[in-house]
């Protein structure tokens, strides 16, 4: 019988300070990024940042009351977060999509050959 090791970088504490995330992997390794990369948690307030959870058995890491989520892999690799652009639409509410409600800003036009703009179908 043989026991396979996980090579993954796993997550095993958070801490968000003024300027920076740091992360402490299970393997020793201490990794930051700046808090800039995550302009969820720069405009959180230190309670917000304080409240975190580790997901997916240390892949990443959850900030509930800022809706944010950031994994081990993006802090290694580098990817920050980006800001929508003032007067680009919202997301939608994520636990609404999942329920099914219709979100009438998002629905395809497949399918609507010949139909005229304003909600007036095709003539025939």
């Amino acid at each position: 019988m043989s026991t396979a090791v996980s090579t993954e970088p796993r997550i095993q504490h958070v801490r968000v300070t003024a300027d920076e995330i740091i992360a402490r992997l299970a393997d020793g390794r201490v990794i930051s990024v700046p808090l800039a990369w995550s302009w969820r948690l720069s405009d959180a307030t230190p309670r917000q940042r304080a409240r975190f959870r580790l997901i997916g058995s240390g892949q990443g890491v959850h900030w509930p009351d800022v809706d944010e989520d950031i994994s081990v892999e993006g802090m290694l690799q580098g990817v920050p977060a980006r800001r929508p652009q003032p007067g680009a639409a919202p997301k939608g509410d994520s636990a609404t999509l999942r329920e099914g409600a219709p979100n009438k800003r998002m629905q395809s036009t497949r399918g609507l050959r010949g139909a005229q703009v304003g909600g007036r179908g095709a003539r025939g």
